[in-house]
């Protein structure tokens, strides 16, 4: 029992090839990342747009020759598979050129190969017994788990930045009623000031004395 939960806690460790990281994308800058597949190796690329602008940027797939394998313009998000064609060097850029303003932050996850079997649990000739059959279950779950994780960490992450961005704008709001309502109270305090002040005679207007 004890050695299965070891070889459980260690195939955690041992996952696919994958780049998956959270970067800033500043205003009008393009930024390119690259990963080696070997030949007839299936990868998937996903991303999407966490905070910034309308959520949108310009995506690129290119293989080791320059040849355009996936291509979208102001996407939220989006995840394309893909089986290498030739062993090489793939390069996938993302693009925020056309904002001048808005600096965005950009999750990426690009997966290389399948993820290898349970050590033990690839090779077995034989029907699976009921824990290595729980092993395995337990080992899915966890991935499953990992991935609600990361969705729901970039949902929040999404919320929370809308939240501050509304936030942002009451406060700036409230401020030019604020300078009106003053502006307006202090315009009527004077114009109210001129009716009640008693203003002189202009000279041409004065009684003549008899």
């Amino acid at each position: 029992m004890s050695s299965w939960l070891l070889i459980l806690l260690l195939s955690l460790l041992k996952t696919t090839l994958a780049t998956e990281l959270t970067f800033e994308l500043p205003d009008s800058s393009k930024e390119c990342f690259y990963e080696e597949i070997k030949k007839n190796t299936s990868a998937t690329l996903e991303f999407q747009v966490v905070t910034g602008g309308q959520y949108d940027v310009d995506v690129q797939l290119e293989d080791p020759k320059g040849g355009v394998l996936y291509k979208k313009v102001k996407m939220q998000f989006d995840s394309h598979t893909f089986v290498a064609h030739e062993t090489g060097i793939y390069k996938v850029c993302f693009s925020n050129e056309f904002s001048t303003f808005s600096h965005k932050i950009v999750y990426m996850d690009f997966q290389v190969g399948e993820e290898p079997p349970l050590p033990g649990i690839g090779d077995h000739v034989t029907v699976l017994t009921q824990l290595e059959a729980s092993a395995q279950e337990i080992h899915k779950s966890l991935n499953t788990i990992i991935d609600y994780q990361t969705h729901h960490r970039l949902r929040e992450a999404q919320g929370r930045k809308r939240a501050e961005d509304l936030n942002e704008r009451v406060l700036w709001w409230s401020i030019m009623e604020t300078i009106a309502i003053l502006f307006i109270a202090f315009g009527q305090v004077f114009v109210l000031k001129n009716f009640f002040t008693d203003k002189k005679p202009h000279p041409a207007y004065m009684p003549l004395k008899t």
